[in-house]
């Protein structure tokens, strides 16, 4: 009996194995193959506007944070946006108001966020 519901595990496993082998071959690959010369243009401030290589205990400006909760904020949203509106039609009445009260509670914080000026970039 235990090594039936073993067995069922194996697949798993080997994908797992399968991913593992192919990570570590593509992560050497690239260091084979492609040049690693850094230089000035690398190393500059990519979106973030902070240096590539700096001191790990610098305190970040507040506005990321903000950023990041706003993305996460709607990323959240359309995480439920899309099972919601596949089942839009077995839940009916009360899942439709229990969605829009959702959206009303996200829109209350985008605004508030906006007053606050937490999209406004300097």
């Amino acid at each position: 009996m235990m090594d039936g519901l073993l067995l069922q595990y194996l697949p798993i496993l080997i994908f797992l194995g399968i991913a593992i082998v192919l990570s570590g071959i593509f992560i050497g690959g690239s260091y084979l193959v492609a040049s690693q010369r850094p230089d000035i243009e690398k190393t500059s401030a990519y979106e973030c506007g902070f240096d590539a290589f700096d001191d790990a205990r610098r305190q970040f400006d507040v506005r990321f944070y903000l950023v990041a909760i706003l993305f996460i904020i709607f990323d959240l949203e359309v995480a439920f946006l899309f099972p919601w509106a596949i089942s839009l039609g077995e839940i009916g009445v009360f899942g439709f108001w229990s969605m829009m009260f959702f959206f009303g509670v996200l829109t209350i914080g985008f605004i508030y966020e906006w007053r606050k000026g937490a999209l406004e970039w300097e």
